[in-house]
């Protein structure tokens, strides 16, 4: 496809990814901007990542560490892109992390937050993070039970390094978007049990990743500050 053609069909996929948006917004209350739309760019080339910066996105998500460390570098010069990775972090990729990341959606143990935490006290930074909370029983997925974020929680406070914003889940896979929302409410539900119960301070604990290309209205009405879409916006993904 050419560059003018594809651009033309980016533009017309974002124009209906904000109008759900914004409708979705609407029917909860709330304003779109009080939501971040991240782009799932994995497996789509610059060239897409680029068109969609020109077409005013600014936040990108990334799940693979030397696919977006790649990108990072060709995205030298684009004023105000931010880089989020949203898939699960090996401790033995820690080390291509750097400052060039926006947020990690997706920390979920404390062997990987002193790793990281240790990688940025030696390079003088400091990294916002999110909690990944599994709320299915998938095996194929990462996160932290609910049980266990207390606990998590508590262990954070050893690392300065890192500031916790909130959390991210990602459910089982639902044919109908509203088979979805008891996962979205029960993680909105979650974030304020642990405020009221002052285990996080709610002025910083604010965000909540849910929400993807088929159902991101419905965590929209469930309270999400972030919703991760990939292929609304890009079309079909290629793993070839």
């Amino acid at each position: 496809m050419k560059a003018a053609e594809r651009q033309k069909e980016l533009a017309a996929r974002l124009t209906a990814v904000r109008r759900q948006l914004a409708a979705a917004c609407e029917r909860a209350g709330r304003a779109p901007g009080e939501v971040t739309l991240i782009a799932v760019s994995k497996t789509f080339p610059w060239e897409d990542i680029r068109q969609a910066y020109d077409l005013g996105l600014r936040d990108f998500g990334e799940n693979y560490m030397q696919e977006a460390r790649r990108k990072q570098e060709q995205a030298a010069g684009c004023a105000g892109l931010r880089w989020h990775f949203i898939g699960h972090l090996q401790r033995s990729k820690v080390r291509y992390w750097h400052s060039g990341f926006h947020l990690l959606h997706t920390l979920d143990s404390l062997e990987l937050a002193a790793a990281l935490d240790r990688k940025a006290d030696r390079e003088g930074w400091r990294l916002k993070v999110l909690l990944q909370v599994k709320l299915g029983d998938e095996v194929s997925k990462s996160g932290v039970a609910p049980a266990a974020l207390p606990s998590l929680l508590a262990g954070l406070r050893s690392f300065p390094r890192l500031e916790v914003q909130g959390l991210m889940t990602i459910p089982p896979y639902m044919v109908d978007p509203e088979d979805s929302r008891e996962y979205y409410r029960t993680l909105r539900e979650l974030r304020e049990q642990l405020c009221r119960e002052g285990l996080v301070d709610p002025a910083v604990f604010r965000q909540l990743s849910m929400g993807m290309s088929h159902d991101f209205a419905v965590a929209v009405e469930e309270g999400a500050t972030m919703v991760r879409v990939g292929s609304a916006i890009f079309g079909a993904r290629s793993y070839a």
